[in-house]
């Protein structure tokens, strides 16, 4: 599995991902984002948005195609030792699936109800996660 930047992927590559993907922010993913090869085939994407908390960051848009979706907990891991690097202090994630809550919560994640953050961003379905980075 390796981590690119998605601004540093060739096009063609980037293209045959998002035809297969399209409910996917390409402009987002391109401008912010990482892209996930395995085997020489994008099968997965994150963005790690700097928010305006310092030292925070926002995982959104994390994906990883379905054939390769036991390898999350090794994204994830890898996705926060991302933000280790940007020295970040703690990484927000919005999950709407009971399987990542499970996951989220096995790799130390810690749901979020009252906090400032979660009432800036509200959102309908799904529950905040936080991680801090150390």
């Amino acid at each position: 599995m390796h981590i690119i930047p998605a601004n540093e992927v060739s096009d063609v590559m980037l293209e045959h991902f998002f035809k297969r993907n399209e409910n996917l922010d390409r402009n987002s993913l391109v401008e912010k984002g990482f892209v996930v090869k395995i085997n020489s085939k994008i099968e997965g994407c994150f963005i790690l948005d700097e928010m305006d908390e310092k030292d925070a960051y926002w995982l959104k848009q994390l994906y990883i195609t379905r054939t390769e979706a036991n390898k999350l907990p090794v994204l994830l891991e890898s996705i926060l030792t991302i933000a280790k690097s940007l020295k970040a202090k703690s990484v927000y994630v919005h999950s709407h699936q009971p399987v990542v809550d499970i996951l989220l919560e096995a790799l130390q994640f810690h749901p979020q109800k009252d906090a400032s953050f979660v009432d800036k961003y509200p959102l309908k379905k799904g529950s905040w996660w936080t991680y801090n980075v150390s």
